[in-house]
């Protein structure tokens, strides 16, 4: 997974700061959620512009990458909006601790930032862009497929691995 298109420069970074830890397990634990926040903002386009720009858009990842502190509830609110409960995001923490070695809690203080960084730093991608965020988030789906990315099926998409456990868990709340 390329997570110099999906994270802002200095995304790594600024969350290993945040969390107290190597930039290593930062790094890990990115590329351990990527493919479940990116799955969960696939299948919520039609309203995911409206929420990450009600939320804040490209500052979100401003907001991060910043002196000021984090508003992690602004992360927090885009999970529900991703994810539908707390619940799902406490089972892809867990799912993603599995293949990470890291520990679910610290996955679980990961999200809400992580989430900032992608949504911010693809809002601010779209540059104006018809399909939005949408349109951009299709774009990165598509060139997942094959990248090698963590729970990426062969041939496209996110299938097999996370996306599985990730379609499994927001199929079953819908």
């Amino acid at each position: 997974m390329n997570l110099n298109e999906l994270l802002p420069d200095g995304g790594i970074e600024a969350l290993a700061t945040q969390l107290g830890i190597p930039r290593e397990q930062a790094q890990r634990g990115a590329e351990a959620l990527l493919p479940s926040v990116l799955g969960g903002m696939g299948d919520n386009t039609a309203q995911l512009d409206a929420h990450v720009n009600a939320l804040g858009g490209a500052d979100l990842a401003a907001n991060v990458l910043g002196t000021e502190p984090t508003q992690i509830d602004r992360g927090n609110q885009l999970l529900g909006g991703i994810f539908g409960s707390k619940d799902v995001s406490r089972e892809v923490a867990n799912h993603a601790a599995q293949g990470s070695g890291l520990t679910p809690e610290l996955l679980k203080q990961m999200l809400p930032i992580l989430v900032m960084l992608v949504a911010g730093h693809l809002t601010g991608r779209t540059g104006g862009q018809q399909g939005g965020l949408g349109g951009v988030l299709s774009s990165v789906l598509g060139g997942l497929g094959g990248a090698g990315a963590t729970g990426a099926a062969p041939g496209g998409g996110l299938g097999g691995g996370l996306g599985d456990i990730l379609g499994s868990i927001l199929g079953a709340r819908r």
